[in-house]
């Protein structure tokens, strides 16, 4: 007798025809089974996906990058004031190259730092004076404001500035910051042409720079201020009530007395805070309050 022929062919071929067929429908099966439900994955991570990007209010900003373009001018309004020579100040610090702007051009300042600095001369109800000095210009601080008359206060504080703002935005300056003012709730009323002014350029800069504009919105800025030849050393208010009111903030909520807890913050700080939202493109457009600058310039005690 014949012995019997080993099968060297691999397993499921040594089935009979039926077992065949019903192998390779079972694979064509869980093939796919195992298709359909990758496809299920896949449409379950879209839908995810999708509804993540439908509840985001946030607007889609350009990506420009973190780093600071070495070749970054920074434009002052007002540098040879009382905040605008601190933001000059920082601004060098920084390595900034570094110019500013004013009716009265360059500073009676005798300081080192003032030599390091390109002092124009021009007048913002006049445009067509100041766009010199905007060439070349990247980044642009508004430290531009004044008290008088409400007419005056309006004109200094909101046609000055929308002007700046206009001439900033012609010449294609990326980014611009505004020193505004926090609201003071009877005080508003009573200096109307004042706040209404600063509300009016906020409007502009947020128009005109969307992605690139911010405004900070201090109280009370203390610091050793220059009068002439005397030097008034604000601190010696402004500190103590800084730290006690900083941690008051439910009380600003206060009606009618409220804003007046509004906590005061150093001229430093507002500087610190105006260069690095000017020259940093990451740092988010819009109002920064009291709080906020506290909290950026790295002043805020907990």
């Amino acid at each position: 007798s014949s012995k019997p022929t080993s099968c060297t062919v691999p397993f499921p071929c040594c089935l009979s025809s039926d077992h065949s067929l019903i192998q390779s429908s079972n694979f064509s099966t869980m093939s796919r089974l195992i298709q359909a439900r990758r496809s299920l994955s896949k449409f379950h991570t879209l839908a995810i996906s999708g509804n993540v990007r439908f509840l985001s209010t946030e607007p889609t900003r350009p990506d420009t990058g973190s780093k600071v373009d070495e070749a970054e001018t920074l434009l002052v309004l007002g540098g040879n004031g009382f905040i605008g020579s601190h933001v000059c100040q920082e601004a060098l610090n920084h390595g900034l190259s570094v110019a500013s702007l004013s009716r009265s051009g360059r500073s009676s300042i005798s300081e080192a730092w003032a030599d390091k600095v390109h002092w124009h001369q021009g007048n913002l109800f006049q445009p067509e004076t100041i766009k010199d000095a905007l060439d070349g210009v990247t980044s642009v601080v508004s430290c531009v404001g004044g008290f008088g008359s409400n007419s005056y206060m309006y004109k200094i504080n909101g046609t000055a500035n929308i002007n700046a703002i206009r001439a900033s935005a012609e010449k294609g300056v990326k980014r611009l910051v505004y020193i505004s003012a926090a609201d003071f709730g009877l005080v508003n009323y009573i200096l109307q042409g004042y706040y209404k002014g600063k509300r009016a350029a906020e409007t502009e800069l947020l128009t005109r720079f969307p992605y690139g504009g911010v405004i900070l919105r201090p109280g009370f800025i203390y610091g050793t201020r220059r009068v002439g030849s005397m030097k008034l050393p604000l601190g010696v208010i402004g500190s103590p009530l800084e730290m006690i009111l900083q941690h008051a903030k439910p009380l600003t909520q206060v009606p009618l007395v409220g804003p007046l807890f509004t906590p005061p913050v150093r001229v430093e700080a507002v500087a610190k805070v105006a260069v690095r939202a000017a020259t940093d493109p990451v740092f988010p457009p819009g109002i920064v309050d009291v709080h906020g600058i506290l909290r950026y310039s790295g002043h805020q005690k907990k």
